[in-house]
């Protein structure tokens, strides 16, 4: 029997530049499921729409942004972006950093993301146990909601919600 060969990677490609980065530790993955876990059930039991995580390309744009959020919503209102893959811009996103991709995921990332004009941008720290949420106003996002260490956050976008810090980083 012959194998089929595919070649499955965390490639992104950034403003036209392919950029591969290595698979998440441990500690990134419990905080993806922890935070999926909570969004997932509060956005099906109101029946808002959508949630994925990575990995699952976001194309905002052929050949030049093409993006793996760690965890994304869409409303259930613009869900025909998902045709196999998300093509066009959800409505929120949100990035687990890690060390090694810090600058990547606050600078970088940011960019890109406010440059679609996604709703809301999640920018999740594990080390230093920070959930900075952001929604975009006029071209640009604004801090919506911050939480460190000890406090909840809430969503502009998804209404109603309300994340426990202690929920995530146990």
């Amino acid at each position: 029997m012959e194998m089929l060969e595919i070649d499955f990677d965390l490639t992104e490609i950034i403003n036209g530049e392919e950029v591969v980065g290595p698979s998440p530790f441990d500690k990134h993955q419990d905080v993806v499921f922890n935070l999926a876990e909570i969004l997932r059930s509060f956005v099906k039991a109101n029946q808002l729409g959508k949630l994925y995580i990575a990995p699952l390309d976001v194309i905002f744009e052929d050949g030049l942004n093409r993006l793996q959020p760690d965890i994304l919503f869409i409303k259930k209102e613009n869900l025909g972006i998902v045709r196999g893959w998300v093509r066009g811009v959800p409505d929120m996103v949100c990035e687990i950093v890690s060390p090694y991709s810090f600058d990547q995921d606050t600078g970088v990332k940011r960019a890109v993301y406010e440059k679609y004009r996604v709703s809301e941008y999640w920018i999740v720290i594990p080390e230093i146990q920070e959930i900075r949420v952001l929604a975009i106003e006029g071209a640009k996002y604004k801090l919506h909601s911050l939480a460190v260490i000890e406090g909840a956050v809430t969503s502009k976008v998804i209404e109603g919600l309300e994340v426990n810090l202690r929920d995530i980083f146990e």
